[in-house]
């Protein structure tokens, strides 16, 4: 089962979706603005990653740059940064793919062509 978090604005995430058509991937949507993954569900996600947990900050966000993040992050623990996550899908980098056994954020299509 593939699942992807999406904002239906984002055109990357409209490239991500299309991508997945055109190779006719089924998948579910789920809007990360409305339904974000939760802390429990974040921690999971970033295990299935392996990741460092920077790479699932959405930084070309307006919300990340009013939030000086950039500045911020580098003092904060871990928890703190998946509290942060969980309190707002727009600070997550979208698209995030989700298979039974991988988790990418972001759309890069070499990427995604290999987990999928």
């Amino acid at each position: 089962m593939v699942k992807i978090y999406c904002y239906s604005k984002c055109t990357t995430c409209r490239k991500a979706l299309k991508w997945l058509e055109d190779h006719k991937i089924g998948y579910t949507s789920v809007d990360i603005k409305e339904d974000h993954p939760d802390e429990k569900t974040l921690r999971q996600i970033h295990k299935k990653s392996g990741l460092p947990l920077k790479k699932f900050f959405n930084t070309s966000g307006q919300l990340y740059r009013e939030m000086e993040l950039s500045k911020k992050l580098p003092d904060m623990s871990e928890d703190e940064m998946f509290q942060l996550l969980a309190s707002d899908g727009m600070l997550v980098k979208r698209p995030l793919l989700i298979t039974e056994d991988r988790a990418i954020p972001g759309f890069k299509e070499e990427d995604w062509r290999k987990a999928l």
